[in-house]
């Protein structure tokens, strides 16, 4: 069964991590065509999910991916596509890049080392392991180091994704990482920008 689950989250994942087209995209194309771009996109996935929930019909081949929680509401890609339009919109360009990418890279690596390496479990949280919270860190970390200067937004960034995936639940985290890290990487930034944090800069 454990070897099941496992092989059914890289499939899950191996989807996921193609979100980072969005930012290949927005390396080299205008912001209000890549918006433009995932609001078609959103548009169209919106369609499939009333097919599959309102209209109760198995969509083939996607109907492999869908997680037993998402069988009567909104899959976390659709989620994922509106944190994204709004990263993009609101944030600079590097924080809105570097926060879709922990919310992909980030939590596939937590999902599957914790899956594959879990040994230590956190208490009262439900399937979640130390070893893929740090897994998570240290790969969101990296991230950050890719398109930010600010170690202290770096770091700020790195833990603010790495505890809502952890901690949230009910709520979905394809949705908060990007907005809840890319606003404190924001607010930070503008902190600094100001003179308020001038030692982060270093």
């Amino acid at each position: 069964m454990e070897e099941f689950s496992l092989k059914k989250e890289l499939q899950r994942k191996t989807v996921h991590v193609t979100s980072v087209l969005i930012v290949i995209a927005y390396f080299f194309l205008p912001k209000t065509v890549i918006l433009l771009i995932l609001t078609v996109l959103l548009i169209l996935f919106l369609e499939l999910e009333f097919v599959r929930i309102d209209l109760r019909l198995k969509l083939p081949f996607f109907q492999q991916f869908y997680r037993e929680k998402e069988k009567d509401r909104l899959a976390g890609h659709v989620f994922f596509i509106m944190g994204a339009i709004i990263a993009i919109s609101v944030f600079d360009k590097n924080i809105a890049m570097a926060a879709i990418l922990m919310t992909t890279f980030g939590d596939t690596c937590a999902a599957i080392f914790g899956k594959r390496f879990g040994r230590t479990w956190i208490p009262k949280l439900k399937n979640r392991a130390v070893e893929g919270c740090m897994a998570e860190f240290i790969v969101d970390l990296a991230i950050g180091f890719m398109f930010l200067d600010s170690w202290l937004i770096i770091v700020v960034m790195a833990g603010t994704a790495t505890i809502v995936e952890t901690v949230v639940n009910k709520m979905d985290d394809n949705l908060l990482i990007p907005l809840f890290s890319g606003f404190n990487a924001q607010m930070l930034t503008y902190a600094i920008s100001w003179g308020y944090l001038s030692f982060a800069i270093i």
